[in-house]
């Protein structure tokens, strides 16, 4: 259901029956795992934008949930908001 690399690819499916009796299938709750080590960091600049960091770092722009983890950051644009706050830049395995 989800592509390979996707931060669900790893959480568990589940189904719940609702009251009719009918199976709907759903995707557990993704528990943001704690910060790990980060090799590498990004000062945010002007115009920066997390997709553009995640293509700079992982030369994927869909991976921009690994800084979003890396920093516990639970409202992505948060993270780009402020200049020259420092972000942690996890490595792409983890």
């Amino acid at each position: 259901m989800f592509a390979k690399g996707s931060r669900y690819e790893t959480v568990p499916d589940a189904v719940w029956n609702d009251a009719a009796g009918r199976e709907i299938a759903y995707k557990r709750l993704r528990l943001i795992p704690p910060p790990g080590v980060a090799v590498q960091g990004h000062v945010v600049q002007r115009g920066d934008r997390l997709d553009l960091i995640a293509f700079r770092f992982y030369r994927d722009p869909e991976q921009f949930w690994r800084i979003c983890d890396g920093n516990t950051a639970m409202r992505p644009n948060d993270l780009v908001a402020e200049l020259g706050r420092r972000l942690a830049i996890p490595l792409a395995g983890r």
